[in-house]
């Protein structure tokens, strides 16, 4: 065990992916500066004005993010054992920053402490029905199952689960067939089929995986345009992401794997700062999405998001926002991990190596 541990520390970390990290968390800000600051109430009332098209595209990506998250986990944790102190050290960056920021909330007035806030805080660390980090953490439980699974089947095995969970979970829902009930952690174990598939059989090695993702942005940006448009001019406020929209919506999916697959193949040399950068991707989400007073505070109190709709510098604002607070909270991970994390669990393995 205490040898597994020490390969997961020193595993090193592919630059291209670590890149493809980045990416996929700032495409999860941008989504969240859209829909969690009000600004998408403002768009949908204006479906087809160029300042709606803007914020429509700029934060259509989220759902899209997600999924390349959880692809890049799975296509790294099929291949190796989920250790104790790894699983701890991912529960105990989620409790020390929903304690921390909660805690400097209430100090700053931002929230008020009561029981009916503090017990709103503790369901998000429970909420397996639309809770992102909640349902990352449980997902990460299954991941020793779902590895015997991938391993203890035959390469054809393999191949049709993948194809029936996606006609299931992704066809009959955006073909609307009918209804699909679908919470995240069944559909992060869905992506983990897929990813593992990849990491072990490498299909398609010869795809032109950067022409098969440019074309699924082009018909993902394409559906969203018509969308507006048709929402326009029928009177329609219907949100207009609906091959997006969802992680299990169609474009959703097929540009996560086909963008996915092309940083994968993409050959850049290793970089430190990549790498270090990237380590804190969980971080910047869970800061920045910490809770719904955060969300008040981040995109209201603090940018005024939805008030940027009417100014000329809104474009500016946007990209700006972003990367700003991507810096900032990448910075505060770097902290905590460098004055907390490490020396706290370098103190136990010194213990540990005592014994």
């Amino acid at each position: 065990m205490r040898d597994m541990q020490r390969n997961d520390i020193k595993a090193v970390r592919n630059s291209n992916l670590e890149l493809y990290r980045i990416i996929v968390m700032l495409l999860i800000v941008a989504h969240h500066y859209v829909v969690n600051s009000g600004v998408i109430e403002i768009a949908s009332e204006y479906p087809t004005s160029l300042r709606s098209l803007y914020y429509y595209l700029f934060g259509a990506w989220g759902k899209v993010g997600i999924n390349c998250f959880v692809l890049i986990t799975g296509y790294f944790m099929c291949e190796r054992h989920i250790t104790f102190r790894k699983f701890i050290k991912l529960l105990l960056e989620v409790v020390f920053y929903m304690v921390v920021i909660n805690a400097i909330l209430i100090i700053a007035g931002i929230e008020q402490l009561s029981i009916k806030e503090l017990y709103s805080d503790i369901q998000l660390l429970f909420d397996v029905s639309h809770g992102f980090t909640s349902c990352f953490i449980l997902f990460y439980l299954f991941i020793p199952f779902l590895n015997i699974l991938v391993h203890n089947m035959t390469q054809q095995q393999h191949k049709l689960l993948v194809f029936l969970s996606l006609a299931i979970y992704t066809g009959i829902s955006t073909l609307k067939l009918g209804e699909v009930n679908m919470n995240y952690i069944v559909w992060f174990c869905i992506i983990y089929y897929i990813s593992s598939y990849i990491r072990l059989y490498n299909p398609f090695p010869k795809a032109r995986w950067g022409l098969i993702m440019g074309m699924m942005v082009i018909l993902s940006i394409a559906s969203i345009l018509v969308s507006c448009f048709v929402n326009g001019h029928l009177g329609r406020q219907n949100l207009p992401w609906h091959f997006v929209s969802d992680a299990n919506s169609l474009f959703a999916v097929m540009l996560s794997i086909s963008s996915f697959m092309y940083f994968k193949n993409l050959n850049i040399s290793q970089s430190k700062w990549i790498n270090i950068i990237a380590q804190s991707c969980f971080g910047v989400l869970l800061i920045h999405a910490n809770s719904n007073a955060m969300h008040r505070w981040l995109w209201g109190d603090m940018l005024h998001v939805s008030d940027q709709y009417y100014t000329d510098s809104f474009i500016f604002h946007s990209l700006i926002s972003v990367i700003a607070i991507y810096i900032v909270c990448t910075f505060i991970d770097q902290l905590r991990i460098n004055c907390i994390e490490r020396p706290v669990f370098g103190y136990f393995e010194r213990k540990n190596d005592m014994k």
